[in-house]
């Protein structure tokens, strides 16, 4: 069994973890760059950093160990504009700005230089923007959902009607439980992203 609770700053390691070990399209990315902290540093870092209180854990019973969490914001406008003032700082020093981007580290270090890149004019009723990873041995058994029916109660309490999410066009997995969730294809600028969303009250 497991339980669904808020964020504490003391689960950052195992959210970090859990980031790492989901970040292969759901699979293990340990070992793939050249810190195991550089996919967290971009995709949960920043909103623990900056919207904590919309950060919820998947903690098994018994143990009290942290196997997944769902992160994000409200405004995506607003947290790019903190993300560069207040996390930037903390993590460019040891990503520096590549000036040719030669690899797959050098475009997610370039990725975490430019966080206004995850604003979309056209995503404008969809202010919100959230991630949620779960570890293989948790699937399955509906914390999935009930991560994402946490944060979208939470931030439907702030106002925001509309949230979205870009999900890996090779995570398959990922695409089917988005949708079975009732997600639908929003589109942006670039016809290469996928990105999905709908109304904050979906899950009600």
């Amino acid at each position: 069994m497991a339980s669904i609770r808020p964020y504490r700053p003391a689960d950052r390691a195992a959210v970090y973890a859990v980031c790492v070990r989901t970040a292969e399209d759901g699979g293990d990315a340990r070992g793939l760059f050249s810190s195991d902290d550089l996919m967290p540093d971009v995709y949960a870092g920043p909103y623990l950093e900056l919207e904590p209180g919309l950060a919820f854990v998947v903690e098994e019973d018994g143990t009290g160990a942290v196997v997944g969490y769902v992160l994000g914001t409200a405004d995506t406008a607003r947290w790019a504009v903190e993300h560069r003032r207040r996390w930037l700082p903390q993590v460019a020093p040891r990503y520096p700005l590549p000036t040719v981007l030669r690899t797959r580290e050098d475009r997610l270090v370039d990725t975490l230089h430019h966080p206004e890149r995850t604003v979309h004019a056209e995503l404008g009723a969809y202010p919100a923007h959230l991630h949620v990873d779960l570890l293989p041995s948790h699937q399955g058994r509906g914390l999935g959902r009930g991560l994402v029916a946490t944060f979208l109660g939470a931030v439907r309490e702030g106002g925001a009607t509309g949230f979205h999410l870009g999900v890996s066009p090779t995570n398959t997995a990922a695409q089917a439980f988005y949708r079975r969730l009732g997600l639908r294809r929003l589109e942006v600028g670039d016809p290469q992203a996928l990105v999905l969303g709908g109304p904050t009250d979906l899950l009600a």
